[in-house]
C-alpha cells in the first residue's frame, strides 16, 4: 500500500490512518497520550509497522490516526529507515549509521550538519552572555 506523508521534525512517531493500518492487518498494542503543537492533549492507539521508502526498510512504532489527523512521518520512522531530514534544504538524506557512539562527533557529521550545530552553539553562547548581563 502506498501512502503520502508529511515529514515532521517535531513528530516522534508516525501517524497513519487507522483504516490503512487495519487493512494491512496491523493491530494496536497500547494507548498513549500525545501533546499537539498547540498544547492540546489527545489519546491515540499505538502499534508497530514496517515502512519502505526508496529501497530502504525499517520497523517503527505507529500512531493509529483518527479522521482529521495529518499523515505524518516521524523521526523514529526516519531513523529506522536510515534517513534524516535536512531542515535547510528540506530533503531526506542518508543517516550516518554508527554503533555504540553516545555522542556523534563533528568530524563524522555531514558538512551541512556541522555548520548548523556550530551556528546553534554560537547562538546559545550569545544568549547565555546576554542573560548574564541582564542578571547583573
Amino acid at each position: 500500500m502506498k501512502l503520502r506523508f508529511l515529514v515532521d521534525s517535531g513528530a516522534v512517531y508516525s501517524v497513519v490512518p487507522k483504516s490503512a493500518l487495519t487493512e494491512l492487518g496491523i493491530k494496536p498494542h497500547s494507548k498513549q497520550q500525545f501533546t499537539l503543537a498547540n498544547g492540546d492533549t489527545i489519546e491515540r492507539e499505538l502499534g508497530d509497522a514496517l515502512f519502505e521508502y526508496g529501497g530502504r526498510r525499517g520497523a517503527s512504532p505507529v500512531i493509529f490516526g483518527e479522521p482529521g489527523d495529518s499523515h505524518l512521518l516521524g523521526m523514529v520512522t526516519l531513523e529506522a529507515l536510515g534517513l534524516m531530514l535536512d531542515p535547510l534544504r528540506r530533503e531526506l538524506r542518508p543517516l550516518p549509521m554508527t554503533l555504540a557512539m553516545a555522542k556523534m562527533r563533528l568530524q563524522y557529521m555531514p558538512k551541512w550538519l556541522r555548520k548548523r550545530k556550530r551556528k546553534l552553539a554560537a547562538k546559545r553562547r550569545h544568549r547565555r552572555r546576554m542573560l548574564r548581563k541582564l542578571g547583573r
